[in-house]
């Protein structure tokens, strides 16, 4: 799969059409933050309605697809629990990322955009989010889009730009 940054900014998730949003959701982080937290903000508080509601919790495994409406250009969001974020590390956004990539693609998306899970809070380095994303989803055809923070996508173009690997 191709790989691009996207901002954390929702002026150039506007930009384009673009096939799905997936975003991870910890059990225990509340409020919303990064790409959840922003998209939940484009969608007028509809996701914490949903964590409100208990229709969504955060709990490992829990997934959830749902339109996003006219308010974000993607045809559809998928929501990703990831249980608690106590002892998150390499191993579980591994882990995360490769079953996020697989519900998404066995859904028919071609292009996906994703933030790496622990990257809004911190618990997982930019630099090292974009190696995992890259191992786990290097296979296959489309597109991924990995989304972050300013800060974050200046160290991981730097990485890409190593590695040869920017579009």
């Amino acid at each position: 799969m191709k790989l691009s940054l996207l901002p954390l900014d929702l002026a150039k998730w506007d930009e384009g059409p673009h096939d799905a949003l997936l975003l991870p959701v910890f059990a225990d982080e509340r409020p919303l933050r990064g790409a959840a937290g922003l998209a939940d903000w484009r969608l007028c508080g509809r996701l914490t309605r949903l964590l409100k509601k208990d229709r969504l919790r955060g709990d490992r495994g829990e997934t959830v697809m749902m339109p996003p409406g006219r308010r974000l250009s993607f045809e559809r969001v998928f929501l990703f629990g990831l249980g608690p974020s106590t002892g998150y590390g390499d191993a579980e956004l591994r882990r995360d990322v490769r079953w996020m990539k697989d519900v998404a693609t066995k859904a028919g998306a071609t292009s996906f955009a994703l933030e790496a899970p622990g990257r809004a809070t911190g618990l997982i380095g930019a630099r090292r989010a974009l190696e995992i994303v890259l191992d786990e989803t290097d296979k296959g055809d489309g597109t991924v889009l990995l989304i972050d923070n300013p800060f974050g996508q200046k160290d991981m173009a730097e990485l890409l730009r190593l590695q040869g690997r920017r579009d």
